[in-house]
């Protein structure tokens, strides 16, 4: 786990006694009870931050296969076309 370092926080009279209680019944020190805390709540921001970070980047793909759509219906002469572009040849991998 690593070299420990010393904290110094200030919290109202009712989160101390809570916490106190809870390491009294968990039958772990203050310090333990504040590490598991802050550990969690730190791993709780990360994966909200990294939700937030998908939900974005989902957007921007969104927009961009958008635009791209948009671009290739400019480019490509006609409807009948367009669709045949995109058509495969299931084994060759070639365009029909």
């Amino acid at each position: 786990m690593g070299t420990k370092e010393k904290l110094s926080v200030t919290i109202d009279r009712e989160t101390l006694e809570a916490i106190d209680s809870a390491s009294r019944a968990c039958r772990i020190s203050r310090s333990r009870l504040a590490q598991e805390a802050l550990k969690l709540w730190l791993k709780k921001s990360t994966e909200e931050l990294m939700a937030k970070g998908y939900e974005e980047m989902a957007t921007e793909d969104k927009e961009f296969s958008e635009l791209a759509l948009q671009a290739q219906k400019e480019v490509l002469p006609c409807p009948s076309f367009r669709s045949s572009f995109h058509t495969l040849a299931p084994e060759s991998g070639q365009i029909l």
